[in-house]
């Protein structure tokens, strides 16, 4: 907003050699010797930046000064430096300072017998009266800051390594309101929510053998691998159904804890055939249109999820077309119904390696088992489990009420 170092206006220079305070003309529009070229320029300017060089089709240089004053007090970054402005000579100026950007922001407020302090003047009038620029400088921000408008602010940002996401959103309202005894109210509605909720595409995977969990992932990305690696070296991998790079997880051996237990052993040794037939294992890919794996490993694999049509074991195919495990459209439709009062959606699929996996059969006596959860999806689902207990609450209120109405007192909350 200041041009110090253009000479563009007289008299508008630095006051110390530091550059951190400066001066600016501030001669009286009265004076006989008043230019309006000269000692009214940096005014002018401003005016003409704020759309107000010309009200009610006359030029005004005095307005124009005012409307700086009030610019530059309501502004952090400047500070008026009182005992280094000097009024009562010819050429008048005021001093004001660059404010530190850590000191910007902190504000000390002064009551005293419930009246703003009033600064001493060395101009003619009362202490306690204000004095003519000052009166255009409330009316000045009155008009430009009370204006009813509606301010939408958001930024979002992905915490590195963990998939979250965390939008803040704030909404500002201002509405200059008429009471009953003909003043006007401000009425100023201030929103900031804080949403943390997981980026799309992402899977949360858990290995069991034999009904023990024995490995747990969460995988940020559209495509993840699950395999069976040998010691040998690694098999090349099979191409994503993206065609992009994606993560693996590899499929361990049994835990030596396991063999401890003398009643598993035919199992282990069952599991243990089992699982070299996995090598090339299956990728899940992410997709617009939801879930799809694609089965390239020798052992036969079996599926159930929340979206499959057809009846009995549901076997995934190798070398065919992506099976889709989850559809995003159903999904969608479930989830606008759930929202209107009906079931809750489900949205864990079950992935059973080498034996058939038919709806009823106990996976803990399977020998490999793979669930995979959709974290983005349970985020929507407990979103409307949420709003529903909230709406039923407020019912349950509303109803116990004579009038039939709840009032809400909204209190802040800081979390650690």
């Amino acid at each position: 907003m200041i041009e110090v170092n253009s000479g563009k206006y007289q008299g508008l220079v630095w006051d110390n050699p530091e550059k951190t305070m400066f001066r600016i003309p501030w001669k009286h529009a009265g004076k006989q010797d008043f230019r309006t070229d000269e000692d009214a320029a940096i005014f002018k300017a401003w005016a003409e930046f704020k759309g107000k060089l010309l009200e009610n089709g006359n030029s005004d240089p005095a307005s124009w000064k005012t409307r700086l004053r009030c610019a530059l007090n309501k502004s952090p970054e400047f500070c008026e430096v009182t005992e280094r402005s000097q009024l009562d000579i010819s050429e008048p100026y005021k001093v004001y300072r660059l404010v530190p950007l850590e000191e910007q922001g902190v504000v000390k407020v002064k009551k005293e017998s419930g009246r703003k302090p009033v600064r001493s003047r060395r101009r003619r009038h009362s202490e306690s009266e204000p004095d003519e620029e000052e009166i255009a400088c409330q009316k000045i921000i009155k008009e430009e800051v009370l204006v009813p408008q509606s301010i939408n602010m958001s930024a979002q940002e992905i915490i590195p390594h963990t998939g979250r996401e965390i939008t803040l959103q704030a909404e500002v309202e201002t509405n200059l309101l008429k009471t009953d005894n003909n003043t006007e109210d401000i009425q100023v509605n201030f929103t900031i929510e804080a949403v943390e909720k997981r980026v799309l595409h992402s899977f949360h995977i858990t290995v069991h053998y034999i009904g023990q969990e024995v490995l747990r992932r969460e995988i940020m990305g559209n495509d993840v691998r699950i395999a069976y690696l040998p010691p040998s070296p690694v098999p090349p991998s099979p191409p994503s159904l993206n065609s992009t790079g994606f993560h693996r997880i590899p499929l361990p051996d049994p835990p030596s804890e396991m063999s401890s237990d003398p009643s598993l052993t035919p199992r282990l040794t069952a599991l243990n055939t089992l699982l070299p037939f996995m090598e090339s294992g299956i990728v899940l890919t992410s997709t617009g249109g939801g879930i799809y794996a694609k089965r390239f490993c020798q052992g036969r694999v079996f599926w159930r999820g929340p979206h499959n049509t057809s009846t009995g074991p549901c076997k995934m195919e190798r070398a065919s077309e992506p099976t889709q495990l989850f559809s995003k459209d159903i999904f969608k439709q479930e989830l606008d119904a759930f929202r209107s009062g009906g079931k809750q959606p489900q949205s864990e699929i079950t992935l059973c390696f080498g034996e058939e996996l038919c709806d009823g059969d106990n996976i803990d006596d399977k020998h490999i088992i793979i669930k995979i959860s959709i974290p983005w999806v349970e985020s929507q689902i407990e979103e409307v489990k949420t709003l529903r207990d909230s709406i039923a609450i407020l019912k349950s209120l509303a109803s116990q009420s004579p009038t039939g109405e709840v009032t809400l007192n909204i209190v802040e909350v800081l979390q650690q």
